[in-house]
């Protein structure tokens, strides 16, 4: 070989249209003949090329990655406040607040799961070995040594080591579902192909990592390591950005706020009690630290964490395995789903809807592979016996014993195919017309091969020997001389079967054709000259992979509460838009093809896939750009995948839903969520899940922020005043991390509100907290923060201690907390109800609550480290008089907000 692989052409050891040469150009382009290179030409393209095998990415270390999760605006005022106590000799005080930091970045450690782990999952998918002609001779090589222009052979069971161009093939079939999520085998041919096509149309290539399941072939590798189809994946998948979570958004946001509306109220209060009180720096540094300690909300992210947590455990009852806690939340958010067909939206299980026989056709009923179900006339609707016509009959014979898949019975009861999936279906229709050949016996038979389409047997049934023929409806067309009537033989009419099978192609079936030919007596063996001619056409079977039933309701949940499922599958559009029609999706008269979406700007891609729902033999760069233009119009997308090529557009998409069981590993390591049983209604109940989780988050943050906030407005009027911190900063971060997370407990619990799923999502940049929800925290901080001043100076007029009056007011302000919760079970109406008492969470979380109380109250060394005293019962009396207080004017406010907005809209 000589030194000159084309390397100046681009084409090479790219993604080239290596499909449309022929075999000839191809060894000619690549500087290679069938004896393959020696071996300084394969050391001089293996330096230029480089090993086959994936590019590897460097990740962060661990200790980076947990450093990260201190990268908070909020946990920079926790970390200043620690310092400050830590210089100022508060030890105590510093332990627990760097405790609590701590805390929150271990929890978002743990919560972070990395995207390396998918990336690793493609690696695993390429061949360890490869089995090469160099120089002539045969070897058995490391798969990462091969480079363009070597010759490779193929077996069956082999996974397939570099992107290759068939040159010889001898019945190759190949599973390429992790490429195209088709789940059916490809045959593979060595043809020239002339016009462009997509992945799974290029029947002359063979991929790197996809698996021979039958036949044997030899290829010349055209691209290897990051070049291949597989490289190509893998590189999309490494260049896809992680999508930060609406959640994660709107809490980013609302930490910024806090952040600076506290360092604002310090640094003013700091210029205003040096000036005009004159301070000591000490007392006044530890004030400001109170402040800090008070309006920073630091049980919130661990109270969102459970709430998460408890929504993961729910979903996974209902087999949505959930991987980022974050994920649960977004999923309440999605406005668009799209969704692969096979196997998701329909049973991926062939279903034989139809069969077409010369005097007229028959409807099949009944769904997937259990054989129960009957034939009725299609033009009468009347049922039939198959035993009683001959035609039928005869049809049923030869689409039953020429036929090499059995249908069989599991120990779960549930029927399965051991085969093809289309030959399966048609043995399913012969059980379900209840005929038996247990007579018949095979003398010969022809295997199916991809290069003649179809497959003979040779039996004896009745002392008769035939030969039946199963196949593609063209290649029996060109082989009959006649058709089988009740009437006995007729001739063959050609045109008739190709209209009718347009008629069923346009109704997204697919199509098996069934004859038979007599056989001589003495007939012994069979061979494809046999079959030249007294071939007698006996009929069609159309069949689908039907919809699933609880799919076409999901999806209309779906659409009820304002969100857009769209399919994306590499099937044909006729299948496609028959499919989507059964489903009830609103766009399902048109489809757009790969072909198409290639041609496209982003701008029109844009445009295309905000007003399409269905797009069929798509490439996984199609998938990928699909997601990114939704995003780029504002949806929040979740997008479903089996199979390496949807990997990058999992990754991308806000929810990343890959398959339990029929998905690869690298898909489960992308995606966000797993079903557990690949089923479309799973989506749907995990929606309404997420919807739920939202609300109760919602409510959470409604129910934490007042309390921050009459703790802020005690320590700041302390400073006008020039007066003592009612709290220290110990048992303001008892209130924020004990009391409130216990509490927000009880409200993680809370059941969906009435008509949550005929609700819009909502706007994915809209703020968590809304006027109304400002107001009612403003109002309440208020209500609270007033109460605790004036128990503070009815305590101060009878000479209480500082230390007595500190404990009153923590009381205070938890009992007030505990009342106000159940204020927060319902946004917009009186939250005392039956449903309440269902809620076992809401009573745990305040008999836990109760029991802090008393510890702190009541524990010497509790008193000790957090400078409390004992209280008389009474004074809890005081506290629940003042929570009760605060409870009936919250649904005052309710009432009146409610009043309010009735009286607007029917004035609109």
């Amino acid at each position: 070989m000589h030194d000159h692989d084309n390397k100046q052409n681009p084409s090479v050891n790219s993604q080239a249209d290596w499909y449309r040469l022929d075999v000839d150009a191809v060894l000619d382009h690549l500087n290679s003949d069938a004896h393959g290179l020696d071996e300084a030409e394969v050391q001089r393209r293996l330096t230029r090329h480089g090993p086959n095998r994936l590019p590897e990415q460097a990740g962060r270390p661990r200790w980076l990655k947990f450093l990260a999760h201190f990268n908070d605006v909020l946990i920079y005022i926790l970390l200043a406040a620690a310092v400050l106590t830590g210089v100022m000799g508060h030890w105590v005080d510093t332990v627990i607040i760097l405790g609590v930091a701590v805390i929150n970045a271990l929890i978002g450690f743990y919560q972070e799961n990395s995207a390396e782990k998918s990336l690793q999952g493609i690696r695993g998918m390429l061949s360890s070995r490869a089995h090469v002609i160099r120089a002539g001779a045969k070897r058995d090589i490391d798969a990462e040594a091969l480079v363009p222009g070597d010759i490779v052979t193929l077996r069956p069971g082999d996974r397939i080591p570099a992107d290759l161009r068939l040159l010889e093939v001898h019945n190759l079939r190949v599973e390429e579902a992790i490429l195209t999520g088709e789940s059916t085998v490809v045959s593979k041919f060595i043809d020239t192909i002339a016009s462009e096509s997509a992945i799974g149309d290029r029947i002359n290539l063979a991929y790197s990592g996809t698996t021979v399941s039958a036949g044997t072939a030899t290829g010349v590798v055209v691209a290897t390591g990051e070049h291949t189809e597989l490289g190509h994946i893998n590189g999309m998948l490494a260049a896809v950005e992680p999508q930060q979570t609406p959640l994660l958004q709107q809490m980013h946001r609302l930490g910024k706020g806090i952040f600076y509306l506290i360092v604002a109220m310090m640094v003013l209060l700091f210029v205003f009690s040096a000036v005009l009180h004159e301070a000591p720096l000490g007392e006044l540094l530890l004030t400001l630290i109170s402040l800090a300690v008070a309006a920073v909300p630091e049980g919130l992210p661990a109270i969102i964490s459970i709430i998460l947590s408890m929504g993961v455990q729910s979903m996974a009852k209902k087999n949505a395995i959930i991987r980022k806690l974050p994920t649960v939340e977004t999923l309440g958010a999605m406005t668009v789903i799209c969704s692969d067909k096979t196997g998701t939206l329909t049973m991926n299980e062939m279903t034989v809807k139809a069969v077409l026989l010369a005097d007229g056709g028959y409807l099949v009923d009944g769904e997937s592979y259990d054989p129960a179900g009957s034939l009725s006339d299609e033009a009468t609707g009347s049922d039939v016996d198959p035993a009683s016509r001959p035609a039928l009959k005869q049809f049923i014979a030869a689409i039953h014993l020429c036929n090499d898949a059995q249908l069989r019975q599991g120990d779960d009861g549930r029927w399965q195919i051991i085969g093809a999936p289309t030959a399966g279906a048609l043995q399913v229709l012969a059980a379900k017309t209840g005929l038996h050949f247990d007579d018949a016996e095979l003398i010969d038979k022809i295997p199916f091969d991809s290069a003649y389409k179809y497959q003979a047997t040779l039996h004896r049934t009745d002392r008769v020997n035939t030969v039946f023929i199963t196949g593609a409806p063209d290649v029996l067309f060109a082989m009959a001389e006649s058709e089988l009537g009740e009437g006995g033989a007729q001739p063959f009419r050609r045109d008739f079967w190709e209209a009718e099978m347009a008629r069923y192609a346009r109704l997204g079936l697919r199509m098996v054709a069934a004859a038979c030919k007599p056989a001589a007596d003495d007939a012994s063996r069979i061979d494809h000259d046999d079959l030249s001619g007294g071939v007698v056409f006996l009929g069609i079977a159309a069949m689908m992979d039907p919809p699933r039933p609880e799919a076409v309701e999901a999806i209309a949940v779906c659409q009820q509460a304002g969100i857009r499922v769209k399919m994306i599958t590499g099937d044909h559009p006729e299948t496609a838009m028959a499919i989507g029609k059964m489903l009830g999706m609103r766009d399902w008269q048109d489809a757009i093809t790969g072909a198409q979406l290639e041609h496209m700007s982003d701008a029109e891609l844009g445009r295309v896939a905000a007003n399409h729902d269905i797009f069929a033999r798509t490439s996984p760069e199609h998938k990928l750009r699909l997601v990114r233009a939704l995003q780029a119009s504002g949806e929040v997308v979740g997008m479903t995948g089996d199979g390496v090529n949807d990997a990058p557009a999992l990754k991308q998409a806000d929810v990343g839903i890959a398959m339990g069981i029929k998905g690869t590993e690298v898909t489960k390591e992308t995606a966000d969520m797993v079903l557990a049983d690949d089923n479309f209604a799973s989506i749907a109940r995990a929606v309404t899940e997420g919807r739920r989780v939202y609300d109760n988050l919602k409510k959470t943050i409604l129910f934490v922020l007042p309390t921050n906030l009459a703790q802020g407005l005690l320590i700041v009027v302390a400073l006008l005043a020039g007066t003592t911190i009612p709290l220290t900063p110990l048992q303001i971060l008892w209130m924020n991390m004990a009391t409130s997370t216990t509490l927000a407990f009880g409200l993680a619990f809370e059941p969906a509100e009435a008509g949550m799923m005929r609700r819009k999502p909502r706007a994915p940049g809209k703020s968590i907290l809304d006027l109304h929800a400002l107001w009612r925290i403003g109002l309440v901080g208020v209500l609270i923060a007033g109460s605790a001043f004036w128990l503070e100076a009815y305590l101060l007029g009878r000479g209480y201690g500082e230390g007595f009056i500190r404990s009153v007011l923590l009381q205070t302000l938890v009992t007030a907390q505990w009342v106000y919760m159940f204020n927060c079970r319902i946004q917009d109406r009186f939250s005392l109800n039956a449903a309440m008492f269902r809620n076992a969470g809401l009573w745990l979380a305040s008999a836990i609550l109760l029991l802090l109380q008393l510890a702190i109250c009541y524990v010497p060394a509790m008193n000790r480290v957090f400078g409390t005293e004992p209280l008389p019962l009474a004074y809890w009396g005081i506290a629940l008089l003042i929570g009760l207080a605060v409870f009936v004017v919250v649904e005052l406010e309710k009432c009146a907000v409610r009043w309010l907005r009735q009286h607007r809209h029917e004035a609109a």
